[in-house]
């Protein structure tokens, strides 16, 4: 399956308020249960409650605010369910196969693009085999999704990190870290041992460097992850009309291994998001995409064919859409590679894919649903509520191979651009959608009927909090309810013989085609006409930036595990599309269209 990580473009301090809430974080506008009020104020949109909720978050950062911001992430969840803008269908459940001649350490929740091959080992061959989705970059300040972030891990690296994708935050270039006692000034000492791929010793002032990108490159889609709160760093930025001032991030270096952060509030879940991609580390000057530098190469070069960083493998060669190659790096500070080199061959149909892995071209494979046969799993639960075992031989597969099943941080939903699709469209999408039937039929079981974007695992306020927000669920669950999708169809003047028209745009994944059409055929006469439309992975994100989406399919991996890392992505002004990429990084939703101030 395939995921963005952390959205779609760029965003400056998306979620600031314009205006400051209430001391005690309560908002002023009148409750949506309430109706109107004495003036005559129209009742707000679920838009607006959710707008207001996420400020009232981002407005209160400290320490003793952590049960206000959990309520409004909550209301979040409430207002995204009751205007369904985002339809979720599943929180997924990832499973790895791979051959008894390969050695490969077990990859956590965080999922498998967050693992380094350097322990990988495969008996009887130099070379490590694997497929991989389409992506177009190589750029750790654009990657937003699964696909380029599998590479990307193998090249560069972070001063913290996930091993294997284990939820468990771990030093990599770091070496030690201080805190201030506010919790607003961090002090990073990288360790002294690591080198780049050219050679060259890495200093604090690549550190720096490379965050600056991350905050001032024209070509960074992650620039929020560095300065928001409470969905990134939140460092420290002078603005002007420009956006940020270069030079200006609170990032200051103290000597060669030495740097200073300043946070705009405390942020306890600072070692986990300087893990993500976006803030991996290449060499001063490397690219000359912001002030005060030439650069060494152009970005153009450096998005597809030269990279350079610490990481156990160094980029050999990049076919956009066609393989990746990358070789091992015999200086590489930490456990050099057992293999000398990975190979990814680019293949996104499910039927290829099989027909791929089944000739063992492939040592490390995903099985395509269609294929999938859930009776073929023998596994045990481990310490870390892994599945680990063998699978097959089935469907084709003539010998039994490894096995291991994760239940992972990650929903897989239908989204719709709001500028497009009215709401008693989506929520007839909702009242149709048996979650359970789709998982079983469509998915082969593989993953949890998800009620809420956020999965139970984060969810905000407990256990007790995500059941009763469950009992809450507003759709008829456990059912296809027709006659409920009708009825909200009917009140909104579309009938069988005047319907709504709609087209659902999946990417090439079978079982998400299927979904589809299962859905098409369940609202067929209601008053809903669905057109399907499959699309490259690569190509619905552009499409989705461009607004060009009115119904679709996609997913998102959380990349650490914070409710804020996900929620961010639906505030209603982050989802402008016509913003991306630049401004804004939301979902594909134009959800700020039905604000009672934009409209």
């Amino acid at each position: 399956m395939l995921g963005l990580l952390g959205g779609t473009a760029t965003v400056a301090l998306a979620g600031c308020a314009d205006e400051e809430d209430p001391e005690d974080g309560d908002i002023e506008d009148e409750d949506p249960e309430d109706g109107d009020d004495e003036e005559g104020t129209a009742e707000r949109t679920n838009a607006d409650k959710a707008q207001a909720a996420w400020e009232r978050a981002v407005d209160n950062p400290l320490p003793e605010d952590e049960g206000l911001r959990q309520d409004a992430y909550v209301e979040m969840e409430e207002a995204v369910r009751d205007d369904a803008v985002l339809v979720p269908i599943y929180h997924g459940f990832t499973e790895l196969f791979w051959y008894d001649y390969v050695d490969v350490p077990l990859t956590g929740a965080l999922g498998d693009h967050w693992q380094q091959h350097n322990n990988t080992q495969v008996d009887g061959q130099d070379e490590l085999n694997l497929i991989n989705s389409t992506f177009d970059e190589l750029d750790p300040i654009m990657s937003t999704d699964t696909a380029s972030s599998r590479v990307i891990t193998q090249i560069y690296e972070n001063l913290s990190q996930f091993p294997n994708g284990v939820p468990e935050v771990e030093n990599q270039l770091l070496d030690e870290f201080e805190v201030s006692e506010d919790g607003t000034t961090w002090t990073f000492t990288i360790r002294d041992d690591a080198t780049f791929h050219d050679g060259g010793d890495v200093t604090a002032d690549d550190v720096k460097y490379s965050w600056r990108r991350s905050v001032e490159s024209p070509n960074t889609e992650r620039r929020g992850f560095t300065l928001n709160q409470p969905v990134g760093l939140g460092i420290d930025v002078e603005m002007d009309d420009d956006g940020p001032v270069p030079d200006s991030l609170a990032v200051e270096v103290i000597d060669d291994q030495t740097l200073e952060i300043e946070l705009v509030g405390p942020n306890p879940d600072v070692l986990d998001v300087i893990a993500y991609s976006s803030f991996a580390v290449i060499p001063e000057g490397y690219v000359g995409d912001i002030d005060g530098y030439d650069g060494e190469v152009s970005h153009q070069e450096f998005t597809t064919e030269v990279a350079n960083g610490t990481g156990p493998f160094e980029l050999d060669e990049f076919n956009a859409d066609e393989d990746v190659r990358v070789v091992r790096n015999d200086d590489y500070y930490g456990d050099v590679a057992d293999v000398e080199a990975l190979n990814w061959e680019i293949i996104e149909n499910d039927d290829a894919i099989w027909t791929y892995a089944l000739e063992q071209n492939a040592d490390i494979f995903e099985i395509p649903t269609p294929f999938y046969d859930q009776d073929a799993v023998d596994a045990d639960t481990d310490d870390r509520n892994r599945e680990v075992g063998t699978y097959g031989p089935a469907g084709g597969l003539n010998e039994e191979v490894n096995y291991v099943g994760i239940s992972e941080l990650s929903t897989y939903y239908f989204g719709f651009n709001a500028e497009n699709v009215d709401a008693p469209v989506r929520q007839a999408v909702a009242y149709v959608l048996d979650k359970q039937q789709v998982v079983d039929e469509v998915f082969a079981g593989r993953g949890t009927p998800a009620f809420s974007f956020l999965p139970p695992g984060i969810w905000p306020t407990g256990a007790d909090g995500y059941d009763a927000f469950v009992d809450d669920y507003p759709y008829s669950r456990g059912e296809s309810d027709l006659e409920s999708a009708q009825e909200v169809l009917a009140d909104a003047g579309y009938t069988a013989d005047d319907p709504a028209e709609l087209t659902l745009t999946t990417y090439e994944d079978v079982a998400f085609e299927t979904a589809g059409e299962l859905v098409r055929d369940l609202l067929s006469g209601s008053g809903a006409d669905i057109d399907l439309d499959v699309s490259q992975f690569s190509v619905l994100q552009n499409r989705g930036e461009d607004g060009d989406l009115e119904m679709y399919t996609l997913g998102w991996i959380w990349s650490w595990p914070a409710a804020p890392y996900g929620s961010f992505q639906l505030e209603p002004r982050n989802t402008r599309t016509e913003g991306m990429p630049g401004e804004t990084n939301g979902f594909y939703l134009n959800w700020h269209t039905e604000l009672e101030e934009e409209q």
